[in-house]
């Protein structure tokens, strides 16, 4: 079976469920989405990576590669393997000592220890096919309110580019208070592209 290979997009709050999130992965060479409800202490811990935030001390995911580094073990690859009635459930693949074994995590515990390690993530075509969201048809995550307002667009971030650099960090502020990590993260992309041109 192909693995397709997915990144990380994005956290947004879930409109389906209360105190959760939804982990958008995104296909590398594709446009679908794989939308993830996650609790709001995983997504923290996806969002401070994301974020490249520091804490005084170690986190519980960033606890656990400094263990797994301490012992020479090194995370290769997470596979999200499986789909069952709404619960997505995922692998580590874990090698060191000339030794590799899988192990069985959720999958936002999965994908945070993943960037945490900068491996990559899989999943299968028959999940895409059963779970994932085409990024040109009309979702519950690209469809505002009739009042609300979007500045700037969320699915379309090349017209990031009409925005001066000052207001593009005001964006990212607001962004991030609004803890809106998909449209932070689509903001401080263009912020990144600038900087490298």
């Amino acid at each position: 079976m192909n693995k397709i290979k997915l990144e990380v997009l994005g956290l947004t709050y879930s409109q389906t469920q209360n105190n959760a999130y939804a982990l958008i992965l995104k296909e590398s060479e594709g446009r679908r989405r794989l939308p993830i409800i996650i609790g709001g202490f995983e997504a923290q811990s996806i969002a401070i990576q994301i974020e490249k935030i520091k804490y005084s001390r170690p986190l519980t995911h960033d606890l656990f590669k400094n263990l797994a580094t301490s012992f020479s073990i090194t995370i290769s690859e997470v596979i999200i393997y499986r789909l069952d009635e709404g619960v997505f459930y995922s692998h580590l693949i874990c090698s060191g000592n000339d030794t590799s074994i899988k192990l069985d995590a959720r999958t936002s515990d999965a994908v945070s220890i993943a960037l945490r390690f900068g491996c990559p993530i899989y999943t299968y075509e028959e999940i895409m096919q059963t779970a994932a969201i085409d990024n040109e048809s009309e979702t519950m995550f690209d469809q505002p309110d009739e009042d609300e307002h979007i500045d700037p667009p969320k699915e379309e971030p090349s017209l990031l580019s009409k925005y001066t650099d000052e207001e593009l960090d005001t964006l990212l502020s607001l962004a991030l208070e609004d803890e809106d990590y998909e449209q932070a993260s689509l903001i401080r992309d263009e912020i990144n592209r600038r900087k490298t041109h």
